[in-house]
């Protein structure tokens, strides 16, 4: 009777450990489409927002799996989505509007398409006191990152330097560091000073504030805006960065700030694309647990010019349900 007890026993043990199985092969099989989005380094707002997006489109799509991936940021994620290698991409909008285009960096037209406008993206210009430097024509002759090639920190960081009549090239010892290396080489002393565009706070600059021994300064460059709008159309806006958004902060900062996107490839399947916008808005709140820049992401910038590229019509058809019209 015993031996029968324990063969019953195994037996529905097992009965259950294959029921297991074939349900979560089950819910694996109904994965059908996967998805990649590019993000960015480590230290910035990119991939932990990126990271909670494919969080929430795998949770509440039931038939996708997405996943972040870490890139060098907005020009190479536009590379990407055109070359099909990643599904969605978060970039600024000034780097895909070159993409869009075919300037600049690009070659040829990248066929994009704008999914969402998502947050403003705001210029940091970092350095510490004792640098001599409080203005960004004082960063003649010293040594500085302008971002990670292949970044929009690069691209709109360039802009911003010749806006101020400074050669980039010749008027300075350049770096090419994402933001936490640059953070590190600034705590180290190896660089003057960085630029870095990102939300706020972006987590490497806060850490470099909260570092003992270390007195960050913030350079305000919003005078840099009108000749950047004469160059290059009405896509950089002002902005600042509120006093106390970083340790020992004390005053405003007035920047330039260009707008953040959600990209994908002009063919991805308007179906898709409509569930994952919806998806988005519908759980905004858990993307705010990953990061404060999800509070910014609103239909307002839909509809009044935050992306210089085309809605895809999956997203149109979705701000066009809730009232907007998109131009």
């Amino acid at each position: 009777m015993l031996q029968k007890e324990v063969f019953m026993r195994r037996l529905s043990m097992l009965g259950i450990i294959v029921i297991f199985v074939f349900g979560a092969s089950l819910v694996w099989a109904q994965k059908t489409t996967r998805l990649s989005i590019a993000t960015g380094g480590t230290g910035g707002v990119y991939y932990p927002l990126g990271g909670g997006m494919a969080n929430v489109i795998s949770k509440y799509i039931p038939y996708t799996e997405a996943t972040a991936e870490v890139t060098t940021a907005s020009v190479d994620n536009c590379r990407l989505v055109g070359a099909g290698k990643a599904e969605l991409a978060l970039i600024m909008a000034d780097t895909g509007w070159d993409a869009y285009q075919g300037r600049a960096q690009f070659k040829e037209k990248v066929p994009l398409r704008t999914v969402a406008v998502l947050y403003p993206n705001n210029m940091h210009c970092v350095t510490l006191e004792g640098k001599g430097i409080e203005k960004v024509t004082d960063l003649k002759g010293k040594r500085v990152s302008t971002g990670a090639p292949g970044s929009g920190t690069e691209v709109m960081a360039l802009r911003v330097i010749e806006a101020f009549g400074l050669d980039p090239t010749k008027d300075m010892t350049r770096d090419k560091l994402g933001v936490s290396e640059s953070a590190g080489a600034l705590k180290d002393r190896k660089i003057d000073a960085f630029f870095w565009v990102g939300g706020l706070p972006t987590a490497a600059i806060t850490d470099l504030g909260a570092t003992p021994g270390i007195k960050m300064k913030l350079i305000g460059h919003v005078d840099a805006l009108p000749k950047m709008r004469e160059t290059y159309g009405p896509i950089y806006v002002k902005g600042a960065i509120p006093a106390k958004t970083y340790p020992g902060q004390t005053v405003d900062v007035p920047i330039t700030v260009v707008w953040n996107l959600l990209i994908c490839h002009e063919n991805m399947s308007g179906d898709i694309v409509y569930n994952i916008v919806k998806t988005i808005f519908d759980h905004k709140p858990e993307l705010i647990t990953v990061h404060s820049e999800a509070k910014n992401i609103t239909l307002e910038p839909q509809a009044s010019g935050g992306s210089p590229i085309p809605f895809h019509p999956g997203a149109i058809r979705y701000f066009t349900e809730k009232g907007l019209k998109i131009k």
